[in-house]
Formats: structure tokens, sequence, C-alpha cells
């Protein structure tokens, strides 16, 4: 299973845009999906995650903001981003922590999985 994150780009600050994180298959089962954001010269940072039991975590910066979903039919999970401000400027990767998933036939559980990232640029 890969995961294919996708939705950035370049917006103004106070503007909006919609992440999202399509699994390749099917996750059987996870402990939590949740996105993280490293921005130039700074560590990566949790962002937002979402508990397979529909509990919800954010970094402070983004309360109030961001809001992350999922949906399970789709194996996808979303980061919905409001009134973006400069300093959400980052390349933002999806996770998804002790993935249980088919590889074939199969069963495979795994540490965790990383999408390739997507750059959010938000001018002032």
């Amino acid at each position: 299973v890969q995961l294919q994150a996708s939705g950035g780009g370049l917006v103004q600050a106070g503007g909006f845009l919609r992440l999202s994180c399509a699994a390749s298959g099917t996750i059987v089962t996870f402990t939590a999906m949740g996105w993280y954001r490293q921005a130039p010269g700074k560590q990566r940072e949790l962002v937002a995650a979402l508990t397979s039991g529909g509990s919800t975590n954010y970094a402070d910066s983004v309360k109030g903001r961001f809001t992350i979903s999922r949906d399970n039919a789709k194996s996808t999970v979303y980061l919905q981003m409001d009134s973006l401000k400069p300093e959400d400027t980052a390349v933002y990767y999806c996770n998804v922590d002790r993935p249980v998933y088919y590889s074939g036939d199969n069963l495979v559980a795994s540490r965790d999985l990383w999408g390739q990232g997507t750059l959010v640029t938000v001018s002032s």
C-alpha cells in the first residue's frame, strides 16, 4: 500500500486549501491517520491526527482553522485548511500509524506509512 497526497498549492493569506491522502489499497486497521508538515529549516511537526476511534488532535497553531477527516470507504484522509497564514507554508505529509493492510494475499502489519508530501505556499 502506498499513500498519495495531493491538494497543495499557492494561496493568499486568508485563503483555504483541502489536502487529500489516498491509500492505493485497503487499510484494514490502523491506530491513527495524520498530517505532518515540515517548513524549510525546521523539524517535521504533527499538524493533525485522527484516531481509529474518531478522536482528533491538533497542533495549537492550527486549532480552529484546520479540520482533519477521513473517508473509510475510500481509505482517504483529508485536511481542510482555512484562514491560512504565511507561517503555514510547508511541505505537508500524510501518515498512517500502525497500519494493517493486504499485500496480495498476505496481511501486513507495518509500523507506519508516509505519503510523498505536497507543498503548501501561503503568500502574504
